[in-house]
């Protein structure tokens, strides 16, 4: 027993030996480079411009960046690719928007898709578009969220567990489409 703590206890020296040589070497050949190295990051590290950056470059949406990256990779995995399009409600382009159609263009022609979208609205374009989309026989419901506005059900595609076909939410300043109420959810731009 005692033989084998002090196999033990050799190797675990050896092994620390070696860490702190391997950290000894690195720290002495490095630390010429290592000093700028301080410098410049004491600059970076004080302004805090990436995080306020990355909002400002965010500023123009994309069909990977207004949904989840798990689901970008999930339609990846299965071999889905997404086309952009301007976001538009009953043909009127919404300026600063996109509208996302994920699905496999590959493949043979089918009706799985999924339909995601964003766009930045003001209110009085927001009251004429849901006013055209129900005088088309959209469904218009206020809630917490916004107002959503959803296609008749007699021509819907398809629909979530509710009922739900292609919906529009109406927050504050921006509109958002998917191909059911329960999709906007994956909906994290703006």
């Amino acid at each position: 027993m005692t033989s084998a703590l002090r196999h033990l206890s050799a190797g675990a020296l050896a092994v620390a030996l070696f860490a702190l040589t391997a950290c000894t070497a690195e720290t002495a050949d490095a630390q010429p480079s290592q000093a700028p190295s301080p410098v410049a990051s004491s600059p970076t590290a004080e302004p805090s411009a990436p995080p306020t950056e990355e909002p400002a470059v965010a500023a123009d949406p994309t069909c990977e960046t207004i949904i989840p990256e798990t689901t970008v990779a999930d339609y990846d995995s299965v071999g889905w690719s997404a086309q952009a399009s301007p976001f538009t409600i009953t043909g009127e382009e919404i300026p600063g928007g996109i509208e996302c159609v994920w699905a496999n263009f590959d493949g043979p022609a089918s009706d799985q898709l999924h339909i995601y979208g964003w766009a930045p609205i003001d209110e009085a374009a927001a009251d004429r578009a849901r006013a055209r989309l129900q005088a088309e026989g959209w469904t218009v419901e206020t809630d917490a969220e916004g107002v959503y506005v959803t296609e008749p059900a007699e021509t819907a595609v398809a629909t979530d567990e509710n009922g739900y076909g292609i919906t529009y939410l109406f927050e504050t300043g921006t509109v958002k489409i998917a191909d059911t109420k329960q999709s906007i959810l994956l909906i994290e731009w703006g």
